[in-house]
């Protein structure tokens, strides 16, 4: 499932064809995704103008003119492409429609933007934009881990006394938004912790250690455009980067990368995930 940096990856590459743009129209060409998709959404989306384009953990949120907030989460397979931008005084041309194309949107302009998802797991809604925040899929949401509200103090008070694992107390949506399972390994790796100690008896210092760590890692796999395994692909149609630089993740059996490590990568199962981690060099 694409984590933060994919999705924020997908949001830039949005914003040149949605951002202050009018929608012309919309096809909404099934009646579900994973839930069903709102009432009328076609209808409401036409006409409005996009105002702020904004993610919030996984979640893209279009704020529109209507007072309205579209709420876009890809799932495991979903993408979002956008096709025919203009570019001078030409038009891409317009390729046919996959029968996964299931919600398509026209800008003003030219632009025409696609959600794509082949199983389905994806989901879109619409909200009033004063209260997106009580969504009943944003409600619980920790902070940001690249905001203000996410600093060393809060991190070390939320793992005082917890008795999961580093992993998946980092894991938890409630503690920090947007930290899935590939990042996550790679940020303890670089922490040098283990993802099976426990998360209230590790020091406060390196706990506070690791906030850096995970803005660091957030902001290189933005850099490089996400990371491609499976499905994930930019707006541009684009493969992301960032999967040539991990240091652990699906590396089981290969040398650890960490400078005077001779371990080897190991993988074990925590909660049904995979986690890939050095058995030498983190503790």
């Amino acid at each position: 499932m694409p984590e933060l940096p994919e999705v924020e990856t997908v949001r830039r590459g949005l914003t040149g064809a949605l951002e202050g743009r009018l929608i012309e129209s919309a096809e909404v060409r099934r009646p579900d995704l994973r839930w069903p998709l709102p009432d009328r959404l076609a209808e409401r989306l036409a006409g409005q103008r996009v105002l702020a384009l904004r993610r919030r953990s996984k979640y893209i949120l279009a704020d529109l003119s209507s007072g309205e907030t579209l709420l876009i989460h890809l799932g495991m397979s979903g993408r979002i492409l956008v096709q025919g931008r203009k570019i001078g005084d030409f038009h891409h041309e317009q390729p046919a429609l996959s029968k996964h194309d299931h919600v398509v949107i026209e800008m003003a302009g030219g632009a025409r933007v696609i959600f794509n998802d082949a199983r389905r797991f994806g989901a879109m809604d619409l909200m009033p934009t004063d209260r997106a925040e009580d969504h009943w899929l944003l409600a619980g949401l920790g902070p940001e881990p690249l905001g203000n509200t996410f600093h060393e103090d809060y991190l070390v008070a939320r793992m005082k006394g917890r008795n999961t694992p580093i992993k998946a107390a980092l894991l938890d949506q409630r503690i920090v938004a947007g930290l899935g399972n590939i990042y996550v390994c790679e940020v303890l790796h670089r922490a040098g912790l283990s993802p099976r100690r426990k998360a209230g008896r590790i020091a406060a210092p390196r706990v506070a250690g690791l906030v850096p760590i995970i803005r660091e890692v957030l902001a290189e796999a933005i850099a490089a455009g996400g990371s491609s395994l499976r499905d994930y692909r930019q707006a541009d149609g684009e493969l992301g980067y960032f999967q040539h630089a991990f240091r652990v993740y699906d590396r089981e059996g290969e040398s650890c990368p960490a400078p005077g490590c001779d371990g080897r990568i190991a993988r074990i199962v925590q909660s049904g995930r995979s986690s890939f981690y050095c058995p030498s060099c983190q503790r």
